[in-house]
């Protein structure tokens, strides 16, 4: 799946504030799936019934838009996702490369209502 949201006017940049992409039962668990929210690359991550994770797609250590093919997993209790080039494992919440400190992948806040995933922008 891959959810498409446009904005009227895209020129001024991403839009801010909450955006509707789908609905929660449309992400499987710990699967990845790529979302285009006004005009910017989001990867989604479903860990749990209602816990949705949002990361930037672009891997910030080459800067290919592949995060939502990434490896989800764990490091204690932080839900992580590890880059599909390079393996470079990334905490989800906060965006901390766990194996390099210079490396940080953007996260974005997540809500959902009324069954449906919400991303701040």
């Amino acid at each position: 799946m891959t959810a498409i949201l446009e904005l009227d006017d895209q020129t001024t940049g991403f839009a801010t504030g909450w955006n509707r992409v789908c609905a929660v039962e449309e992400l499987e668990l710990a699967w990845g799936e790529a979302a285009l929210i006004a005009g910017r690359q989001v990867a989604l991550f479903r860990t749990a019934a209602a816990e949705v994770f949002a990361v930037a797609q672009e891997d910030p250590a080459t800067g290919a838009h592949v995060m939502a093919r990434g490896i989800v997993g764990s490091r204690g209790t932080r839900q992580t996702i590890a880059s599909p080039l390079h393996k470079e494992v990334y905490d989800l919440e906060t965006g901390e490369c766990f194996g390099t400190a210079e490396l940080r992948l953007p996260t974005f806040r997540t809500r959902v209502v009324d069954g449906y995933v919400e991303v701040e922008l």
